[in-house]
């Protein structure tokens, strides 16, 4: 029987979200734009998405009454800076609210200052790769500073800047005419924009330090677990360095990193491989792969030495719930076993809170909580009442 491993001290467990996945109407950012545009990938526009700008207490009560103790969401850029320089105070009064009402409730807050969505005017102007985003970036973190300035202990500067890198090269091919798959076979991220991003983190890690220093930051990468066959480790190595090394070197230093896993990418001579045929797959297409979260720990401790680690995103999609709780007992069980060899780790938050927005598509549910398209209904899963118990336990639910 594996013994009972109590959760450290202020180790965070919780939940994560994201803005434009579960607020609804993001009508100013660049992906709601990418929605309407009739592009093969997107199979249909977020809509209201879980309604949860007007429903955020809603969603927090769950989470809270759940037992979990900490709450991951995401400030919408889009929202607080609709035009250049032009800065929204009823927005920014809305952030403040949620993170006022987050500590009302016992959670602690994670702010992610950026979770893929830009406005469209930041878009237009070229992206993360156009001259001075790093600047623009830093006026908007400077303007939104109430929301965090107090009562937030961890901030996150960008999400998987890794992905978003890749994006801006599948947004290119894209608008060439070329196919895009990314669950088969992702690109190659954008090299601009990868420099653009690490100044851009460097540059929000500055400001927050400058208006709340009490701000703990990083940013969270995707971790792509790139498990070479044998006489593949060279490629390997080549093939995960752009996509996701430079980035865990960029996080040196930083006050933690955070860590989001769900499979692995096997290498061969030749590079990536496909899922094996026999393997389980997730509604992503993903191979269902719970050790992703220990190999990904793992690596990014060895990259990235002496940087605290936060999980803060791991999970399935999957319409049947005893596999998600099956494959989070298992990744939590590699998590355990990655801190009994001595890996820092900090926290672990659950992706996602709700069924929402996948970035072009609903079907691939990886909420906690069910929510029902018309009427926003939220129905907890026994995942939730499983995982969040831990909360109050403070003990890690490694088996099922």
């Amino acid at each position: 029987m594996t013994h009972a491993r109590h959760l450290p001290d202020g180790f965070l467990w919780g939940a994560s979200t994201a803005a434009h996945q579960i607020e609804g109407g993001n009508t100013n950012s660049d992906w709601w734009e990418f929605e309407h545009s009739s592009i093969p990938l997107i199979k249909e526009p977020s809509g209201d998405a879980c309604d949860s700008y007007h429903r955020w207490r809603e969603d927090m009560d769950l989470l809270a009454g759940l037992g979990f103790t900490d709450y991951r969401f995401s400030i919408e850029w889009a929202r607080i800076e609709p035009a250049p320089g032009e800065f929204s105070h009823a927005a920014i009064a809305h952030y403040r609210r949620m993170v006022e009402g987050a500590r009302e409730r016992g959670l602690r807050p994670m702010v992610t200052l950026h979770h893929f969505t830009n406005p469209r005017w930041f878009t237009e102007r070229g992206g993360w790769a156009a001259a001075g985003s790093d600047e623009l970036f830093a006026r908007f973190l400077t303007a939104a500073a109430p929301v965090y300035a107090t009562d937030v202990a961890h901030a996150c500067t960008i999400n998987e800047p890794n992905i978003v890198a890749v994006m801006a090269t599948a947004q290119a091919e894209i608008l060439s005419g070329k196919a895009v798959s990314f669950a088969e076979n992702p690109p190659a991220p954008d090299g601009a924009t990868t420099e653009a991003l690490i100044r851009a983190h460097a540059r929000a890690v500055e400001t927050v330090k400058s208006l709340a220093p009490h701000v703990s930051t990083g940013w969270s990468l995707a971790n792509m677990v790139c498990q070479p066959l044998p006489g593949a480790e060279d490629v390997a190595a080549a093939y995960r360095h752009p996509r996701l090394d430079v980035f865990l070197e960029a996080a040196r230093g930083d006050d933690w990193l955070g860590v989001q896993a769900y499979t692995r990418t096997l290498i061969g001579p030749e590079g990536r491989l496909p899922v094996p045929e026999d393997a389980e797959r997730t509604l992503m297409g993903w191979e269902y792969y719970p050790q992703a979260l220990g190999h990904a720990l793992r690596h990014s401790a060895s990259v990235a030495p002496g940087t605290p680690l936060i999980v803060t995103e791991n999970g399935i999609a999957t319409a049947d719930d005893t596999r998600r709780v099956h494959y989070t007992a298992g990744a939590l069980e590699s998590l355990a076993e990655a801190m009994d060899d001595g890996i820092d780790v900090r926290g672990y938050f659950h992706w996602s809170a709700l069924d929402n927005y996948e970035w072009g598509r609903y079907a691939p549910t990886f909420g906690l909580i069910a929510v029902d398209r018309e009427t926003f209904v939220r129905t907890p899963k026994p995942s939730a009442a499983w995982l969040g118990a831990a909360g109050r336990s403070r003990v890690l639910p490694t088996h099922a």
